[in-house]
């Protein structure tokens, strides 16, 4: 699978300064992780127990458009490499700040409920599910994480060795993991993502301004001709998203969704004049504006008020989720989505402010990010089930983000 998206006779053009094209495509990919996860639940409670299915087990290939994390990635590289070159002194730790002040929140709200749940009379089964839940979705920031400690060094990095590394280190690791060493599929974690990523750096500087039209469009067709012919040769399952009981291609991720990602981006970029003339509008333009600077809290409360709202109709209630593809399913299904959403705007009212860091990550930043990257990593493997772990890992992430000692500027000297 090539990574390699820059003809060699084109030469890289100046900078390109960030554009809306870019926001639009992590709000539209934030806004498409939701709607995917709040459709997918198949929920049934009896018994103190609640069970748990995927919708989109029956129709596999939504997941080739819905599961639209390699274009977030991109973005996210896009969005980092303007920014570093703009001020490129103590970007990491202000990246950090910016990560890690979000997820203070959701740690504190989250380490107690599950037993204050357990106290007031609900099963411990569900409140387990829920609680797990909760933390599994830090994955992304954990992994962007690494991405952002990457990024001064990728930078600089040249793309035409870079990227044919990790694309060929993102087969090698398939092949030694489909070959019975599935440990080897999580060196994908680094290949993958981190190839999506560096391409956004190429975007950024303006060496992608060839791929429109024509171009795009065959890059589209390239792309998700590749992933059918893959997936039709095997061992790569038609889903992009995690299946109960089948291989994943998400996790560990796989190298077919580098092929996914050339597919969406050719997508995304034979749609881009269509897209900035639509946010040129003054609707979809405040619109953008108003999401955009809260995505992150919209990733992170998002599974909770899918935990709330299907913890009362559910758990509290007793009512099944419809049959995917029914008609009790499509005439709820709207209803359902406003409920949620509700829920979560209430929660980004009340959160969001949280986007805006408290202090910044100055003096100690390797410490730090070692200390937010363990909370992360933890979270996302145990979620907020009782027990010690999730605190140790709230309280390391409390710890990352104690302000560091303020530097005072040197005093001038007086003149003779």
């Amino acid at each position: 699978m090539s990574l390699t998206l820059l003809p060699p006779a084109t030469r890289p053009v100046a900078p390109v300064p960030r554009d809306r094209f870019i926001d639009v495509l992590r709000v539209f990919g934030m806004v498409l992780v939701v709607v995917q996860h709040w459709t997918m639940p198949v929920l049934a409670y009896a018994d103190g127990r609640i069970t748990t299915g995927n919708a989109l087990a029956a129709i596999p290939l939504v997941t080739w458009v819905s599961q639209v994390m390699p274009l977030v990635f991109f973005a996210g590289g896009a969005a980092n490499a303007i920014s570093f070159r703009k001020s490129p002194d103590g970007w990491v730790g202000r990246r950090l700040a910016r990560l890690a002040w979000p997820v203070v929140p959701l740690a504190l709200v989250w380490v107690p409920v599950p037993y204050l749940l357990v106290a007031l009379g609900v099963p411990e089964q569900p409140v387990q599910v829920g609680a797990r839940l909760a933390g599994q979705l830090l994955w992304f920031l954990a992994v962007y994480l690494l991405a952002v400690v990457a990024t001064p060094y990728l930078i600089r990095a040249r793309a035409g060795v870079v990227l044919p590394v990790l694309g060929g280190g993102a087969v090698a690791a398939d092949a030694v993991r489909f070959a019975g060493f599935e440990g080897a599929g999580y060196l994908n974690v680094v290949f993958v993502w981190l190839a999506v990523h560096q391409i956004g750096f190429r975007y950024a500087e303006g060496r992608l301004a060839w791929l429109s039209g024509r171009r795009a469009w065959a890059l589209a067709g390239a792309g998700f001709g590749l992933v059918a012919a893959v997936v039709a040769a095997g061992p790569y399952p038609v889903s992009m998203i995690g299946m109960p009981g089948a291989v994943s291609n998400m996790a560990p991720p796989s190298a077919v969704l580098l092929a996914l990602f050339a597919g969406q981006l050719g997508l995304a970029m034979a749609l881009r004049p269509a897209l900035d003339r639509l946010v040129a509008r003054p609707r979809p333009a405040a619109l953008l504006a108003a999401l955009a600077p809260r995505m992150m809290t919209i990733y992170l409360w998002h599974m909770p008020a899918l935990l709330a709202v299907a913890g009362v109709s559910v758990v509290g209630l007793g009512r099944r989720t419809p049959e995917f593809g029914s008609a009790a399913w499509l005439a709820l299904t709207p209803l359902w989505l406003a409920c949620l959403a509700a829920v979560l705007a209430a929660l980004v009212r009340l959160f969001g402010r949280y986007e805006e860091p408290r202090g910044t990550c100055d003096g100690l930043v390797p410490v730090r990010v070692a200390l937010v990257g363990a909370a992360l990593t933890v979270l996302t493997v145990t979620g907020f089930q009782p027990g010690p772990l999730p605190v140790l890992a709230a309280a390391a992430l409390a710890l990352a983000l104690v302000p560091g000692p303020v530097r005072r500027p040197a005093a001038a000297r007086p003149r003779r």
